[in-house]
């Protein structure tokens, strides 16, 4: 009996959202490398009551089945501050997104990119980028190099296959995204030291941790760094207030003052450097599942947590200072008193920095000072409509 044929239709019930989400659990249950996000989370994600990115996006979600069958997903999305932004900094006017994408097989991914390229020619849009799922602050970019490891904690993971199947429905990469690691129970190299001591001795600098009881007060000078510093980046898009309250409220259980460092000049605050504990490592086990116990061993962990890798998610320098030799100073600074506080504290033994644009010369200096390696490759790509 030949196959149901392949329909691909808006998932816009309550049925159809939760088919949306549960389809990853089974199309990633023979990869040891996937980890399960929480399902709540990823309601939460996709609801535009509980996501404070619609507040300036639109978008919508396909299901493709086969029958009664789901066998794919997507979703199509704008970005309306994007849309505001220079073309060179990778948006600007007309250029929408698709993201979300799991699919049984090559032509199911190849129908589902259609739709939502149909979706967003029906909204004006000239250009794709894909996959940004959704926001460009959530998870960018395609996995296509380091799928032997499992993703840190809010990193996307994706089967090898899908680089073909995207780049064959005639998208090519902008712009590729480097996570490197690191072995952080060893000494850094000896320049690094010189560099590190040399601040110390300079009294105008102050690296400090966090006040976790003035969360607020603290997130807003880190956002006022990272808004300045990332400014230029390409694909930066302003975090808005409601977006804002979602990250804090989805951080700050894992917000930990020792890894979270401020750098001061002058009394000035101009550089962060902001590192998590992997979360991953102890959601893994969960399947997606709170209940019964999930909520359980995660407040468990939270009372004092041990992980085996750090997340470096976000630094930021102020860009007045960001040529300047105290900008990788700072940097360093911080990197060695996280470094010293990821071991002592938390017995942590790997780092992992990222995501860094490839052309973050900057970045990626600090990175080979460091003597890191590139771990993982993440790549964004785009196809005119």
């Amino acid at each position: 009996m030949a196959n149901p044929a392949l329909s691909i239709r808006p998932a816009d019930s309550k049925a159809d959202r939760k088919a949306f989400i549960a389809l990853p659990y089974r199309l990633n249950a023979d990869d040891p490398n996937w980890v399960p996000p929480l399902k709540s989370e990823e309601a939460e994600k996709i609801d535009p009551s509980k996501n404070g990115w619609f507040s300036h996006a639109v978008g919508q979600l396909f299901l493709a089945l086969r029958g009664d069958a789901v066998v794919g997903r997507i979703s199509a999305h704008i970005d309306t501050l994007a849309l505001t932004l220079p073309p060179e900094q990778g948006f600007g006017p007309g250029v929408g997104c698709w993201g979300m994408l799991e699919a049984e097989d090559r032509g199911t991914a190849h129908a589902l990119i259609v739709a939502a390229e149909d979706w967003l020619r029906g909204k004006e849009m000239t250009r794709a980028l894909g996959p940004i799922s959704l926001s460009i602050w959530e998870e960018p970019g395609l996995l296509v190099m380091g799928h032997e490891h499992p993703p840190t904690v809010m990193m996307g993971h994706h089967q090898p296959h899908y680089q073909e199947w995207i780049e064959s429905a005639g998208y090519a990469g902008v712009k590729t995204l480097y996570t490197y690691e690191l072995d952080i129970t060893k000494q850094f190299p000896p320049i690094c030291g010189r560099i590190i001591a040399a601040g110390e001795k300079n009294a105008r600098i102050r690296i400090r941790n966090v006040d976790k009881a003035k969360f607020d007060e603290e997130a807003q000078i880190i956002l006022a760094i990272l808004n300045d510093a990332w400014s230029d980046n390409w694909g930066f898009v302003p975090l808005t207030p409601p977006e804002i309250a979602d990250v804090g409220k989805k951080l700050k259980p894992i917000v930990f003052e020792d890894l979270i460092r401020i750098a001061e000049v002058d009394g000035e605050p101009v550089a962060f450097m902001i590192t998590l504990p992997d979360l991953n490592e102890v959601i893994a086990p969960l399947k997606g599942n709170l209940l019964p116990f999930g909520w359980a061993k995660i407040l468990w962990w939270l009372r004092k947590p041990k992980a085996r890798t750090m997340r470096v998610p976000l630094m930021g320098v102020l860009k007045r200072l960001q040529s300047s030799r105290m900008a990788s100073q700072l940097a360093l600074m911080m990197i060695e008193y996280i470094r010293r506080a990821a071991v002592a504290n938390y017995g942590a033994s790997r780092g992992e920095i990222g995501w860094i644009l490839d052309d973050n010369q900057g970045m990626r200096s600090i990175a080979d000072i460091l003597e890191c390696d590139v771990n993982k490759k993440y790549e964004i790509y785009g196809k005119d409509l």
